[in-house]
């Protein structure tokens, strides 16, 4: 699921800039957001934010 600059985080967690299409993005912006804090701008209007995939250990 991907989301807007100004809508509100759905969940506690990272969220990461991606591309559209879901395409991951150079130097991508990532953020931590609570529950119903609204989405920062983008670097580009081509991309929006989407949950940052959990680390593998």
């Amino acid at each position: 699921m991907h989301f807007r600059p100004g809508s509100k985080a759905p969940n506690n967690g990272y969220y990461v800039e991606v591309g559209i299409g879901g395409s991951m993005v150079s130097n991508p912006k990532k953020i931590h957001l609570n529950t119903g804090d609204r989405f920062p701008d983008n670097s580009n209007d081509d991309r929006h934010w989407a949950h940052a995939p959990k680390p593998q250990h």
